[in-house]
């Protein structure tokens, strides 16, 4: 049991002291969002934004563990799509859109901004996590040396098994190629299609990424081969999809690679 973990947690959080937690609605997030109201009561002010970006689902997630946990919920507006640094999808996309974030939190009153991110997120290249260095941004997960396994661990420990199993799934942003701009049509021509896919095929992993001429549709391998037989089937279905949103109208589907939307730099 990660009772330790928790005893730790909840230490630092009462000595940080009134907090603002930025709550995605994705499990390390939403479990930061657990630990804080439950050891600060109304000190513990969670923020959800709410964007073209953020999938539905993941607001009404918030918005269920805000009654049920008697949170204190502001929904806010973390004004990315007015920023044409974010608008314009480059490699550090995710600086200016924490950037955003963050000065939106600021502007809400008093109390320390603190966000899910974990020990895991060290290891791969987070631009957002510059912006929150700008910010003043704490990570308690961090700051206690916790991977995503142990956030997993104590989400099942409060008994929000959904919450526990959520797939890991970037913003919607993340599935538009490095250089093309985010368009909020594009974004919810994302949403729905792996939105069509998750509960007919029911896949561990989809991804439908814009490239610049195509819609490229990733799975897990098993799903990849359970489509197999229905693949052009499900090419038309999309391709209709496409039509009516006025998206690249090549679709294909491929191997689930993590991150393959992003372009870095040139060297």
């Amino acid at each position: 049991m990660p009772t330790r973990q928790i005893d730790q947690l909840t230490s630092l959080l009462a000595e940080i002291g009134p907090v603002k937690v930025a709550v995605s609605g994705g499990v390390d997030s939403a479990t930061l969002g657990l630990l804080a109201g439950r050891a600060l009561g109304q000190d513990a002010l969670i923020c959800h934004a709410i964007s073209p970006a953020v999938p539905a689902e993941a607001t009404e997630r918030v918005k269920q563990l805000a009654q049920q946990e008697n949170w204190q919920l502001q929904l806010i507006n973390a004004g990315e799509f007015d920023n044409a640094d974010y608008l314009s999808n480059p490699y550090d996309r995710c600086f200016h859109c924490k950037s955003s974030l963050y000065s939106s939190l600021a502007d809400i009153g008093p109390g320390t901004i603190i966000s899910g991110a974990n020990k895991d997120d060290l290891n791969d290249y987070r631009p957002g996590l510059k912006a929150a260095e700008q910010h003043r941004v704490r990570h308690p997960f961090v700051e206690c040396g916790l991977d995503k396994t142990t956030i997993r661990r104590i989400a099942h420990y409060f008994g929000f098994t959904d919450l526990a199993e959520l797939p890991a799934s970037p913003c919607l942003s993340s599935r538009i190629e490095t250089g093309l701009p985010i368009l909020a049509d594009q974004l919810g021509f994302v949403h729905k299609v792996e939105r069509r896919l998750q509960q007919q095929l029911k896949p561990e992993v989809v991804r439908c990424r814009i490239k610049p001429d195509q819609v490229v549709i990733q799975l897990d391998p098993n799903s990849l081969k359970r489509l197999n037989g229905d693949q052009q089937i499900w090419q038309k279905l999309v391709m209709e999809m496409a039509i009516e949103q006025n998206m690249p109208q090549s679709i294909h589907f491929e191997p689930y690679r993590m991150g393959s939307a992003f372009v870095p730099p040139a060297k």
